[in-house]
């Protein structure tokens, strides 16, 4: 390496940009799997004062620098999984005959029955973000058969801060007609094993970084186990959720106490 070389080397500081040139070579130590023998290093732009250091930060300073989170090696690896999430949900659907849709973001009522919705104008009407393309796709199912609503855009304007209740996401909505509730079960059942099992093929170095358990990834396969809803009633009743009648919904308790429903199978 020459002292030209050298130098640029100690200009550089996190996040600089800048050419390299060298001999690439296999190292199974490297993260890679191949390492680069430095010959030349030019500087394109140096960086000053970035605002994210290799140590600890609070997630709201992350989300003010959003655009400069999104080049660590954990942001990374959440993008390249989403990503593959996405490729894998259009190859699903057009290997089995779905037609892909795109309703409107706009329209000028709710889908389900609410008044929780963001108001805006259409020129000299009023308008809302959609909070669903289900009614679309309804209706382009009696057309096609099967069809899907790919990863589009989805808006709840009720105010929630849990997990569970996201102001604004991103959701898949396949419709099929001529379809039973068990056929739709077996087209879902295989949906999610097909998204599990090409994220584990493709993304295992992205898994690693987010410190995934892949054992319990890779045990997700079609077909699932089954409890009706009948059951399911009255084994809550049996373990002592007196809140719930049938024709209820379930709610978040009834759904994440692992307890529950582990006659059924759906916990370790």
């Amino acid at each position: 390496m020459s002292e030209t070389t050298w130098n640029h080397g100690k200009e550089l500081t996190q996040e600089s940009s800048l050419y390299v040139k060298g001999v690439v070579r296999e190292d199974k130590r490297a993260p890679s799997g191949y390492e680069l023998t430095v010959s030349g290093i030019e500087p394109i732009q140096i960086a000053h004062d970035y605002p994210i250091t290799p140590k600890e930060h609070g997630t709201e300073f992350l989300m003010d620098h959003r655009h400069l989170w999104l080049r660590s090696s954990r942001q990374h690896a959440i993008m390249r999984v989403r990503n593959e999430i996405i490729r894998a949900t259009y190859e699903f659907f057009n290997d089995n005959g779905f037609i892909k849709i795109d309703p409107p973001i706009l329209t000028g009522s709710s889908a389900e029955g609410t008044t929780d919705l963001f108001h805006t104008e259409y020129f000299d009407r009023d308008a809302y973000l959609s909070q669903s393309g289900q009614l679309y796709m309804e209706a382009a199912a009696m057309a096609f058969g099967k069809v899907f609503f790919s990863f589009g855009p989805t808006f709840r304007a009720e105010k929630s801060k849990t997990r569970r209740h996201l102001i604004e996401f991103w959701m898949i909505e396949p419709e099929m007609a001529f379809t039973d509730h068990e056929e739709s079960l077996a087209v879902q059942e295989k949906y999610v094993s097909f998204i599990v099992q090409s994220v584990l093929k493709t993304c295992q170095r992205e898994l690693k970084t987010l410190e995934r358990d892949t054992s319990k990834l890779a045990k997700i396969k079609a077909p699932f186990p089954r409890i009706t809803y009948d059951d399911a009633i009255k084994f809550l009743q049996d373990q002592g959720f007196d809140d719930i009648d049938w024709g209820d919904d379930f709610g978040s308790p009834h759904e994440t106490n692992c307890r529950t429903f582990r006659c059924a199978g759906f916990c370790d």
